[in-house]
């Protein structure tokens, strides 16, 4: 199914009585990465389901393969599991500090919120 079938992309627009009309898809394009010495990041304590603690890494700036990639860099130094997803990192398990640790070496501005 090409765009021009696609329905679910031009939702906004019924009908166009001008022959030249073409919907307007909006592509997402990701932002670019910020350099570590530009991010602002906060690294707290959460509570997910089955009240189990994890390290919540928020603020990230940047493509999601980056953050991917430092998420990997984070659960390989922590030796732990987690996730990497909508500018959020999930480190499972309470690591702030080492988690602020690490960021620091890396370049980051970071800053330990919560308890």
């Amino acid at each position: 199914m090409g765009k021009d079938n696609d329905w679910k992309a031009r939702l906004g627009v019924v009908y166009s009585t001008n022959k030249e009309f073409d919907y307007d898809y909006d592509e997402d394009e990701e932002a670019d990465t910020l350099k570590p010495n530009l991010q602002h990041l906060r690294v707290m304590l959460d509570r997910r389901a089955g009240n189990k603690k994890v390290t919540l890494v928020t603020g990230y700036k940047g493509k999601e393969g980056d953050l991917r990639e430092l998420a990997k860099k984070l659960k390989s130094k922590c030796g732990v599991g987690g996730s990497a997803k909508n500018a959020e990192i999930l480190i499972q398990g309470d690591f702030r500090d080492r988690v602020v640790a690490i960021l620091e070496q890396e370049g980051y501005n970071v800053k330990k919120s919560g308890g």
